[in-house]
């Protein structure tokens, strides 16, 4: 519920950020498809394959050659230079009552400071700060040195970064990769047939209960973190934490 609910926060004010008439004047929608959280296992392996995936953007597309020479936000940045990723959050609320006072303020004047906390891997969690920073370096120098096999193969140069900044942010590709989004990302068929399992059990609890609830028993116990129709939210936690 606490991911939902941050999520729907995030996307909401991201794009509506993009959209500002000031910026991109962005009509419709923004994203494609409605926003999906994928459990991965905790497999060591499964674990650093999606860490592996995030860092390769930019470099895997063909776009820029090094991971640090990506013209935007990049987590990897942070990471590799132990800095805080840093950033400004305008409060769009602030503006709105200052332009409602009739007040005239400048583009920062109700912009505020966030910094952006970065979590170590679950099983990345007893690693040192160098340790962390080593083993990252480590996956980024693999990504590059593939994406350099790949574009000698097929003897291509990667965009670069002026011609990035060059981008229409209207312009659509003529197209576009589809594929459907797993449910679950895991390393090995048994974790996988864990899950599958796991999943399977929470589907009949669910309609178990269902059936119950529409049958008229208002007692009908729902598994833990699911939507009963017409009802809460089933939280783990029994009541919402402060």
């Amino acid at each position: 519920m606490q991911l939902s609910r941050f999520m729907q926060h995030v996307d909401g004010n991201l794009s509506a950020e993009i959209g500002r008439k000031e910026l991109h004047d962005w009509q419709g929608t923004m994203w494609s498809r409605r926003y999906q959280a994928i459990v991965v296992s905790g497999e060591e392996a499964a674990q650093v394959e999606r860490l592996r995936y995030h860092l390769a953007h930019g470099v895997k597309e063909g776009l820029v050659d090094q991971v640090k020479r990506w013209p935007g936000v990049h987590f990897a940045k942070s990471i590799l230079g132990g800095k805080p990723l840093k950033g400004l959050w305008f409060n769009r609320t602030a503006e709105f009552a200052a332009k409602q006072r009739g007040e005239d303020f400048g583009r920062l004047k109700y912009a505020e400071e966030e910094e952006l906390v970065l979590s170590q891997l679950p099983c990345w969690a007893d690693l040192t700060p160098e340790q962390h920073r080593k083993r990252t370096a480590e996956l980024v120098e693999e990504i590059e040195q593939e994406a350099r096999a790949d574009r000698e193969a097929r003897g291509i140069e990667p965009l670069g970064v002026e011609a990035i900044l060059r981008q229409d942010p209207h312009t659509r590709p003529n197209q576009t990769k589809k594929s459907p989004a797993p449910l679950y990302h895991a390393a090995t068929k048994a974790a996988r047939e864990a899950f599958w399992e796991a999943y399977s059990a929470f589907v009949v609890a669910f309609r178990e209960a269902a059936e119950r609830l529409r049958a008229g028993d208002r007692t009908a116990s729902f598994p833990l973190g699911s939507f009963p129709p017409g009802l809460p939210f089933v939280s783990v936690y029994g009541a919402r934490p402060p």
